[in-house]
């Protein structure tokens, strides 16, 4: 890329990363893009998003990056296909540098680096992805309304998205491993109340069946080694997400759970030119629609920045 440090660099895809990308070229800062080693982000493997305004009927998750990329790239944004290995936030000029070692400068950094979900590990899990099997129930729950579904968790977002599945379906079957929840006491008194969801204490998840789409899952009570299928039509894993921010821990603030902290109502971080958006910071939505929202917040703040230091 030379010496001459860019204007601004993003370091991931998906939502986030190619909305900043838009404004920030819009802004004619010249942004170049590191997709990492999953362009797209989560809503690679995702088929239908019927939640994301602008698609009245829909549109495959796949499509819609590839839409939002385009749209990047036409106001001149340059898209490289690699990963950033590792960065170095020592001073005013930031480096990154790439897993074939090549070190890029930049006044400005927005990290857009997303978060995976955390999966049971199971060959059945993975053949049914997106055939019944999600880790987003206010994502895809509203295929399965009507129907019933299992969701495996014991957390608040477990919880939350129970009750949430609980308005759509006759009966929610909630798999909890243990013989309590980690969830808050208000979270958890609101799932024991709610009538239509059941929950299975003690209980974990051996097998994801059917053949080409859910039909049922095979749980084993870890006390007694007594066996069930239950069957159902949608099956929810919500055991948590990891945010992808590893490569910062030494340079940004992080909660423990590696979310990067941000200043309230910015997207600022801890090192002045870098900013967050997206999944990498956002524990609570986790939606591509704020993703997107946040990811034009750290282009005007980016934009804003390179002002204040006299680069634009």
């Amino acid at each position: 890329m030379g010496t001459e440090p860019l204007k601004t660099v993003i370091i991931g895809s998906g939502p986030a990363g190619y909305t900043a990308a838009i404004y920030a070229a819009r802004a004619l800062l010249k942004p170049v893009l590191y997709t990492g080693k999953e362009p797209g982000g989560q809503l690679m493997i995702t088929t239908d998003v019927e939640n994301f305004p602008g698609y009245p009927d829909g549109v495959m998750g796949p499509q819609m990056m590839d839409d939002l990329k385009r749209q990047a790239e036409r106001f001149d944004t340059v898209v490289k296909h690699e990963l950033i290995e590792r960065v170095d936030f020592t001073g005013p000029i930031h480096k990154i540098y790439t897993e074939t070692g090549e070190e890029i400068l930049a006044h400005t950094v927005i990290v857009s680096t997303g978060a995976s979900a955390r999966w049971l590990g199971l060959e059945s899990e993975q053949r049914l992805m997106n055939h019944g099997v999600s880790a987003c129930a206010v994502c895809d729950g509203f295929f399965y309304r009507g129907k019933e579904t299992a969701i495996v968790g014991a957390g608040d977002s477990a919880c939350e998205e129970a009750l949430y599945l609980s308005n759509l379906c006759p009966t929610v079957h909630m798999l909890v491993r243990r013989d309590e929840m980690r969830a808050s006491k208000i979270m958890q008194d609101r799932v024991i109340q709610q009538k239509n969801i059941k929950i299975y204490w003690n209980t974990e998840v051996e097998e994801i069946l059917g053949d080409d789409h859910v039909t049922g899952v095979r749980v084993f009570n870890n006390q007694t080694g007594e066996k069930q299928d239950i069957a159902v039509a949608g099956f929810f894993i919500a055991i948590g997400h990891v945010p992808n921010t590893s490569m910062f821990k030494d340079w940004l603030d992080m909660e423990s759970t590696g979310y990067l902290i941000h200043q309230p109502n910015t997207t600022k971080t801890n090192v002045p030119g870098v900013f967050v958006s997206g999944d990498a910071a956002d524990h609570v939505y986790r939606q591509a629609i704020t993703a997107a929202g946040t990811g034009c917040m750290a282009a005007l703040d980016a934009e804003r920045y390179l002002g204040s230091i006299g680069v634009i």
